[in-house]
């Protein structure tokens, strides 16, 4: 198989399952792991996939689609824990929280102190990991499942929010743009977020760096709505800068 048949053959494989490891592309283009590694570094490079953790994802599933919860989970999976370790430090006991349905609030769900504190999540996965820890009260939304993303969307689910008032929401994102604000590839996740914001004394956006610069489908909130950003030290310094000059709060992990 010559090397350009090799990546039209990657590219397809990949849009027609969304997401795949590198072990089974090297299984099936009978190659190194390395040389797909390389592959998919050269096929990012141009736009065509988007690499994860040990494996790609579609581009064309990020219109008006969702990234499979379990690919997000191992995607820059360094950075968001740092992120959610840093998001925590801003919690005191007694808050009413807001997490939402990324896989940074799973993080922090992971490690969150069994502290007084009252939890309202859209996640299925974060009221499981705090379902065994005694003194956090936690209220599920309820609402509409969506598989993909293990969380509860639709107007049940933001009926819900509007019965409560917390004190931070801790959210994340598809895209962060420093002009045109946050954004998300799914509407629905975008109008749950909203009501998240609205009902939130305290906004804190939590992005890795390879959210920055992107402008997703739904838009979320402007730079106003949003009181903290918490990235990591590989984000674009001028993406830092920019943000600064929105009179953000901006919290960077790492050394």
């Amino acid at each position: 198989m010559l090397v350009a048949e090799r990546w039209q053959k990657i590219v397809q494989l990949v849009n027609e399952r969304g997401s795949i490891r590198v072990t089974e592309l090297s299984e099936l283009c009978q190659v190194t792991e390395e040389t797909i590694r390389r592959d998919l570094d050269r096929l990012e490079g141009e736009g065509k996939l988007r690499r994860s953790h040990g494996g790609a994802v579609s581009v064309q599933s990020e219109g008006t689609s969702e990234i499979p919860y379990l690919v997000r989970e191992t995607t820059n999976a360094e950075q968001k824990r740092d992120i959610a370790a840093s998001a925590i430090s801003l919690i005191q006991p007694n808050d009413r929280i807001i997490l939402d349905a990324s896989s940074t609030a799973w993080y922090m769900a992971q490690i969150l102190p069994d502290v007084p504190l009252t939890v309202v999540t859209n996640s299925i996965r974060v009221t499981m990991e705090l379902s065994t820890k005694e003194k956090i009260q936690v209220i599920s939304t309820g609402g509409r499942l969506t598989s993909r993303s293990l969380s509860y969307v639709g107007p049940l689910a933001e009926r819900s929010l509007r019965t409560y008032h917390v004190d931070k929401a801790f959210l994340s994102c598809k895209g962060v743009h420093p002009e045109r604000g946050v954004s998300e590839s799914n509407e629905l996740q975008a109008l749950i977020k909203q009501k998240m914001i609205e009902i939130a004394d305290q906004v804190v956006l939590m992005a890795d760096y390879s959210k920055f610069g992107q402008q997703s489908f739904a838009h979320v909130a402007d730079w106003e709505q949003i009181d903290t950003v918490i990235t990591d030290r590989q984000t674009d310094p001028a993406y830092i800068q920019q943000l600064q000059e929105q009179s953000v709060r901006l919290i960077q992990t790492g050394g």
